[in-house]
């Protein structure tokens, strides 16, 4: 298949990318730098120069493409706060490629994420979907992303492969510079691993390879209107994090209360609290998907989140 990503050259799309170009596909990138655009070379990859905000091109490479997955979203603008406008930007990426692939039975995968679907409680893939009812609970940047995958979902009814794939909030591996490696930043910055309030929340997690084989299994044979879930780790308790994190870096650890976990962890505290175990027990039978990189602590215990690259 010839193949168009958005984010390419991302964290995850770094991991995609030679996936799929393993498997026998062709892949065309969409890259806003030359930076990304060399990457992308370099990887195998054909370029295509652009930004989420150039919907001509994103309508033109998809008309050209067997298939598409859109991996990218402004994280810049989600957290310093814009992100009801990072959504809208996503949400008329999604229908752009609708657009272009309307009645072709091509797949289109989007990426979303499993944090706040069902907080407290294991969420499944059915969670989160139109007629699911916690939805009317929900509120701002959550339920903006949520509204894009299920408009996503929609988009079977229009002759599209459509698929959601969840990604849980760590997607760890070497080289990781997101929430995990914040988390370690700001132990370093603070001199104490901190967790908030008592540390039972619970993170879900994936190996970034894992997740890149899960998108190429849903690129091959996800049914259309389908939402799959890259979570191999269900949920890891944050304060297990902060105590991995204290006894390498040699750091007391230590709850911080929620009124103080602002100051303590700036933008990321929000998400740091949040209590949202996920499964992927559908995806897995669906997909035949077995993950099998390390869990998230067996990831830390390996040492390459406290390396001196890594700070």
């Amino acid at each position: 298949m010839r193949v168009f990503i958005t984010g390419a050259s991302g964290w995850i799309g770094s991991a995609v990318v030679p996936e799929l170009i393993g498997a026998g596909h062709q892949v065309i990138g969409l890259a806003r730098s030359d930076a990304a655009a060399t990457a992308l070379t370099r990887a195998g990859a054909e370029v295509r120069r652009g930004t989420l905000d150039d919907l001509d091109v994103l309508r033109g490479a998809a008309a050209e493409s067997d298939g598409v997955i859109h991996l990218a979203f402004k994280h810049d603008l989600a957290f310093s706060g814009g992100f009801e406008n990072a959504a809208e930007a996503d949400r008329r990426a999604i229908d752009a490629f609708g657009e272009a692939l309307a009645g072709s039975d091509r797949p289109l995968l989007v990426a979303s994420g499993t944090l706040g679907l069902a907080p407290g409680r294991l969420a499944t893939e059915q969670d989160g979907r139109a007629g699911d009812p916690d939805g009317a609970h929900r509120s701002g940047g959550p339920a903006r992303r949520l509204a894009n995958a299920q408009a996503t979902v929609a988009l079977a009814g229009r002759g599209i492969r459509s698929c959601v794939v969840r990604l849980p909030p760590t997607v760890h591996g070497d080289g990781d510079h997101g929430f995990l490696a914040t988390v370690v930043a700001v132990a370093r910055e603070k001199g104490v691993s901190g967790y908030i309030g008592d540390g039972a929340n619970r993170w879900p997690a994936v190996h970034r390879s894992d997740a890149a084989r899960l998108f190429r299994l849903a690129l091959q044979g996800a049914p259309a209107g389908s939402t799959v879930h890259a979570v191999a780790d269900e949920g890891v308790p944050i304060r297990t994090v902060a105590e991995v994190i204290g006894r390498h870096l040699d750091l007391p650890v230590a709850s911080v209360s929620p009124d103080s976990a602002a100051g303590h962890f700036g933008w990321l505290a929000p998400f740091l609290g949040m209590d949202g175990p996920a499964s992927s027990a559908h995806t897995r039978e669906l997909l035949g998907w077995q993950p099998t990189g390390p869990g998230l602590i067996d990831d830390l215990e390996k040492g390459g989140y406290f390396t001196a690259a890594s700070a």
